[in-house]
């Protein structure tokens, strides 16, 4: 905010005669035609210009600078003083003159009109009034627009004195009437975002209105003069300068006084600015705008925190009251009164309503660490704080290539998150630590889509695939391909040639750096390289010639591959906009993947779930053999690091158990292990009968600890046992643990689907499929529905892709028989009911 309460300072180049309004014309237009001058400078130049010619008009009108007439008699105290954007010192060559005559008492009824005449006469637009300051500060009172005018007011001509009490005083006003004209000023922002748009994203923005231009500047100023919150600085002052420069540019160019950068602009604007063409200059315009908004959003978060510890509802809930700092007077927060942090994942907790990192954490030494917190941020619905942040992208290594298991599964897991991952991601973004993690998301960045049917630029519909596709997880069976599909399907754009096939180039390269075996690797490169088959095949050629469907079937080789397909092409087209997808189209790849299947079934594929076992290791023999000897379980532990790092990030355990066969094995371990806060990433389970007395059950796990903790073995042991034996009660304490925590608010997530696959998944067995948002204790609930159901658990696939369980259960009756469809159908429910 200006703070100048005198004229401002320079060489005067005013007109000589500044009754003459072509005199201030020609001075202006000399001005805005001097080789060399742009940008600040010259719309500082532009405003001292203007302000020495209304300063002699003040001055030819009879009111000299000392507050006396011409005649030598006191007179009422008057000013003239700028306002709203010329207040602010910086004029653009189309700017309107926001000026207000001040007096604190009787003036002479002509005066006004000396003053407006000429500005009038020489084709300047003006916003004036004339007031006294007691009217002024009562119109700021009614009017928020008005208020926000005159924070920026500065002294032209006349009464300096009244100018400067006027100025003290309302902003006096503005930190007393904080607490309720920060929301309004707020909803104001809202209300252009909007109207207006997102300046990040739209072809045609307005520099001014849209969220992240001009106007937010302004509310980033005013909420800093409450002196209760403000931005963070970095970058901020550049990407103000930077909208400001192409708004002068666009006013010399279009030779009007307009805010909207227009289509048919776009290269006279670049031209003038030396940029090196229209798609350069609208990435400079789109970084500059996200800078604006992400400050935007660190702010009102700052301001919410201190606005509720004032009301006292930061107190009532125990939570700590904030008042954010500047990067340039030490970033970071303030805290004042006791600090609530709730653990979320090892090194990330939950403090005042955004994630941050615990005291314990060691970025240095966990380079999974930012993706660990943008998951759990996301997955409970909040965002990372500014100052966490920060601190990851000072301090955090890059990842090891390839990256440690533990990275890919927070990536996906963060992708899982939907609509919450889009703040955690532009939070990342914000300090870089994307293009970090994936060096080829600079190409895309910021990239505008010069497409009527694309709302979004490259970076942001990539995201949005994303978002669209994580609601559709429970469609397919690896929802981990499909979401890493959808972030990367467009990076080939910014490429030369066709972006589909410099996308599968580039994500072949990306899914091995990612650490994605061999096969999935291939499966993203296909998916990748046809995103647009599918629906390019449906609407362009005859969906009844045996050749259309063989030319879906050529691109994808299995059905599992084509269900990822359809997924993907759904995702894409309605992250595009609502031109790019209808019910005709949907219709069309809906028959056509119908057809494809349906041929792909028909060449013999074997069916999902269907892999054979690999055989048992000598350590799997040798425990089996052990529990068949003694009848009782035998296990064993074995535990890893899941980052980079031994002793960095969550530690990981991969579990053998074998145990005679019985009922309930799978619920009963599986909630053992919830209660040691051991997350299960896979699982699986079958029958051996290694000394031929008969069948034992080999449960194999790979677990990572919730906290980066694990267990005691000799506890996990004890109390494997004693559940086994009936001694520990699994349900019951889970039940109790969960009632003492907490509540998270989450994020919406699709429900859980169960489903009977068709009879040809298993000869000798009815296998049962489970698709569900992953949780503490999931496995227990779907162990003990399938125990209460009476029917045993042959084999079992478990899976966690991300935040995404995909498991599969091969269940016989109690005389090992394949359960008849109508059974099958109540085990299903009973499965369902549990999740519900």
């Amino acid at each position: 905010m200006t703070i100048e309460t005198g004229p401002s300072s320079g060489p005067s180049s005013g007109p000589s005669d500044p009754s003459d309004p072509s005199a201030y014309a020609a001075a202006r237009a000399a001005l805005l035609d001097r080789p060399g001058l742009t940008g600040r400078p010259r719309r500082a130049a532009l405003a001292r210009l203007t302000d020495d010619w209304l300063a002699g008009l003040l001055a030819a009108a009879g009111v000299p600078s000392s507050g006396a007439s011409s005649s030598g008699a006191p007179s009422s105290g008057v000013a003239l003083v700028a306002v709203g954007g010329y207040g602010r010192g910086e004029l653009s060559p189309r700017s309107d003159l926001d000026v207000l005559l001040l007096h604190d008492g009787p003036i002479a009824p002509e005066l006004p009109e000396r003053i407006w005449y000429p500005v009038w006469d020489a084709g300047a637009k003006l916003d004036h009034s004339v007031r006294t300051p007691a009217e002024a500060r009562a119109v700021a009172a009614a009017d928020l627009k008005a208020q926000l005018g005159l924070l920026d007011a500065r002294h032209l001509a006349g009464d300096g004195a009244l100018t400067a009490a006027l100025r003290s005083a309302v902003l006096t006003d503005w930190r007393a009437s904080a607490p309720a004209r920060l929301p309004e000023l707020r909803e104001l922002g809202r209300e252009r975002a909007e109207r207006h748009g997102e300046l990040s994203f739209l072809l045609e923005p307005d520099l001014k209105e849209a969220r992240g231009g001009l106007r937010d500047l302004v509310a980033l100023d005013a909420v800093a003069a409450t002196w209760l919150a403000d931005a963070p600085r970095d970058g901020l002052d550049a990407a103000a300068l930077r909208l400001a420069d192409v708004r002068d540019a666009l006013h010399l160019a279009t030779g009007r006084a307009t805010e909207r950068l227009s289509l048919q602009d776009q290269d006279q604007v670049a031209e003038r600015l030396g940029v090196l063409d229209a798609d350069t200059l609208l990435r400079q315009v789109y970084e500059a705008a996200r800078t604006v908004a992400y400050a935007g959003d660190v702010t009102w978060r700052a301001v919410d925190r201190v606005l509720a510890a004032r009301s006292g509802r930061g107190r009532r809930t125990g939570r700590p009251v904030f008042r954010f700092a500047g990067a340039g007077r030490g970033a970071g927060a303030v805290a004042r009164g006791a600090v609530a942090r709730r653990p979320l994942a090892e090194g990330v907790v939950e403090q005042d309503g955004e994630a941050v990192l615990a005291q314990g954490a060691r970025p240095a030494a966990d380079p999974v660490l930012p993706l660990r917190a943008a998951a759990a941020a996301a997955q409970n619905g909040l965002t990372v704080s500014y100052a966490t942040v920060r601190r990851l992208a000072a301090e955090c290594r890059p990842l090891p290539v390839p990256w440690p298991d533990e990275a890919r599964e927070q990536l996906v897991t963060l992708l899982g998150a939907g609509e919450a991952a889009v703040p955690v991601w532009e939070a990342l973004e914000a300090e870089g630590l994307i293009t970090k993690l994936l060096p080829d998301w600079e190409r895309v960045r910021c990239r505008p889509q010069r497409n009527a049917v694309h709302r979004w630029t490259v970076d942001r519909h990539l995201v949005e695939t994303a978002v669209r596709a994580a609601s559709m997880t429970r469609r397919v069976a690896r929802p981990d391909l499909l979401l890493v599909a959808a972030l990367l399907h467009d990076i080939g754009k910014g490429w030369p040639g066709d972006h589909s096939e410099a996308g599968e180039v580039i994500v072949r390269d990306l899914a091995v750096r990612m650490g994605f075996p061999a096969e999935d690797t291939e499966t993203l490169a296909v998916l990748v390289r046809h995103h647009l088959t599918l629906v390019d095949t449906a609407t362009r050629r005859d969906p009844d010639d045996p050749a259309t469907v063989e030319a879906i079937t050529k691109a994808v080789g299995t059905p599992s591959e084509l269900e990822l397909l359809h997924a993907l092409t759904e995702a894409d087209a309605l992250a595009t906009g609502p031109a790019a997808w209808s019910g005709w189209r949907a219709s069309l790849v809906d028959g056509l993947v119908a057809r494809a299947a349906a041929q792909l079934a028909g060449g013999g594929a074997a069916p999902e779930g269907a892999a054979p076992w690999a055989r048992p290791s000598a350590e799997q023999e040798r425990i089996a053999v052990e529990a068949a000897r003694t009848g009782g379980p035998a296990l064993s532990l074995l535990a890893r690091a899941e980052g980079a790092d031994p002793g960095s990030g969550p530690m990981g355990v991969e579990l053998t158990l074998a145990v005679p066969d019985r009922p309930g094995l799978l619920g009963t371990v599986a909630g053992v292990l919830a209660l040691h806060r051991l997350t299960v990433r896979s699982a699986g389970l079958r029958e051996l009968d290694p000394v031929g007395s008969g069948p034992v059950l080999l449960l194999s796990w790979r677990v990572a600890a919730e906290f980066g903790e694990l267990p005691e073995a000799a506890r996990l042991r004890a109390d494997l046992r004693r559940a086994l034996d009936g001694s520990l009660d699994v349900s019951r304490r889970l039940a109790e643990r969960d009632a003492a925590a907490p509540r998270r608010r989450g994020i919406p997530t699709p429900p859980p689907l169960v489903a009977v696959a068709p009879a040809v998944a298993s000869a000798t067995a009815t296998v049962l499929e489970v698709r569900a948002h992953d949780a503490p204790g999931l496995l227990h609930r779907i162990g003990r529905a399938l125990d209460g159901a009476g029917v045993r658990v042959r084999t079992a696939h478990v899976s966690t892709l991300g935040a995404e369980a995909v498991d599969s259960f091969y269940l016989t009756d109690p005389a090992g028989r394949p359960l008849t469809a109508g059974r099958a159908g109540e085990v299903a429910a009973a499965v369902r009911a549990a999740l519900g």
